[in-house]
């Protein structure tokens, strides 16, 4: 079976966890903080911290953020369940913006329309999370000049996209958005094992993310209330969690940074192998932004069913059998139970049903070969033919 996904792991990156495994430190080390200064540089932005999970990543920016009960939280219904669900565990609201038909991103258009009609309800979101999906940047200055006229804050999930550009810098940058959060999960741009990572250039949400990432407590004698009895002292500021990661996957993830550009260039080859072999045939192959370069996280399909004399099951089911592991991403958030007894309907995001319906998403993966590629395709066009 041909995998969707798969990590690359190295004999650097098994010696780089041993060198940790065989030091003083395995947790709360100098590794953790090397991991976080390498990638803040990488993307050129001011702090960077690593915690457990690309999902506690969007918990915690979404606390720095101030986000609390009664507050509306959007983004988009064509992601991951994490992207919602962490505006719900600080007591917020949410609700989706649908995407646009060609990069499956928010759509400008719709966001546009329903912020003009939340401001007239006076139920104007105080976050808007931009899903950079597959790897590939959301509008990002289009989505910023409209917080600027309706005052919503900016995170990016860019999960799927460290390595990505947009407008010429990496993504992570910050330019437009407050905060952007990485996930280090296997089938990433690179992995930790388990992972996330929260970039901000803005000094006072860092500090408040690191934190409450360690149980809302300090040791910092600035911080510390009345006297300090001793170095032993800390004190719990605030209700925090333990989203720490160890010194061991921060080494993993360390060594898989110097590699990341290299694992990215693959990516993107594999991407163009699979337009030039896929064009032809009954489907549509992503679409690409002009100001965006996609680290390709995924490259998914859009099938055109009215050509076609099979559903979409019948196909995904056949290039299983033939040993392709596709996958589809995703099922749209407001379509799970969970999220309809909040009262959402099917339909109330139109665009995003009908790219699901359609949607497969083929393998892609670093060590992916040519001829991977080349039997995917065939096979492929044997199936839909």
């Amino acid at each position: 079976m041909i995998p969707y996904a798969k990590q690359n792991i190295s004999e650097q990156d098994i010696e780089a966890v041993s060198r940790v495994l065989r030091s003083d430190f395995i947790t709360q080390g100098p590794v953790v903080v090397e991991f976080e200064k390498a990638i803040a540089q990488y993307c050129d932005a001011k702090y960077a911290i690593a915690v457990s999970s690309g999902t506690a990543a969007l918990h915690l920016a979404c606390l720095a953020l101030e986000v609390g009960k009664n507050d509306i939280v959007w983004t988009s219904p064509n992601t991951f369940v994490a992207s919602a669900n962490c505006a719900l565990y600080c007591g917020a609201q949410i609700d989706f913006v649908d995407i646009e038909p060609g990069t499956y991103n928010i759509s400008i258009e719709a966001l546009e329309q329903k912020l003009s009609i939340a401001r007239q309800k006076g139920k104007s979101p105080r976050v808007v999370i931009a899903v950079h999906f597959s790897g590939q940047s959301c509008d990002m200055q289009a989505i910023y000049k409209l917080s600027q006229e309706y005052g919503f804050k900016i995170i990016e999930d860019a999960a799927h996209a460290l390595g990505g550009e947009y407008q010429n810098q990496k993504i992570g940058y910050c330019q437009f958005s407050d905060i952007s959060i990485f996930s280090l999960h296997p089938a990433k741009m690179i992995t930790a094992g388990e992972g996330g990572l929260l970039l901000t250039n803005n000094k006072s949400l860092i500090d408040k993310a690191t934190l409450l990432r360690t149980h809302g407590i300090t040791r910092d004698s600035s911080l510390i209330q009345g006297e300090k009895h001793g170095i032993w002292y800390y004190q719990q500021l605030e209700l925090g969690y333990n989203y720490r990661i160890t010194d061991i996957q921060a080494a993993l993830g360390l060594s898989q940074l110097q590699r990341l550009d290299e694992f990215v260039s693959r990516r993107r080859q594999i991407a163009e192998r699979y337009n030039q072999l896929l064009s032809a045939l009954p489907l549509t192959i992503p679409q690409q932004n002009e100001a965006c370069q996609s680290s390709w996280h995924l490259y998914v399909i859009r099938l055109q069913l009215n050509k076609l004399n099979k559903n979409r099951k019948k196909i995904f089911d056949e290039l299983r059998k033939n040993n392709i592991g596709v996958h589809v991403h995703y099922i749209p958030v407001h379509t799970q139970p969970f999220f309809k007894n909040m009262g959402f309907k099917e339909q109330d995001f139109p665009e995003s049903i009908a790219y699901y319906q359609q949607a497969i998403t083929l393998p892609m993966y670093v060590d992916l070969s040519d001829e991977m590629v080349d039997y995917i395709a065939s096979t492929l066009s044997e199936i839909l033919a």
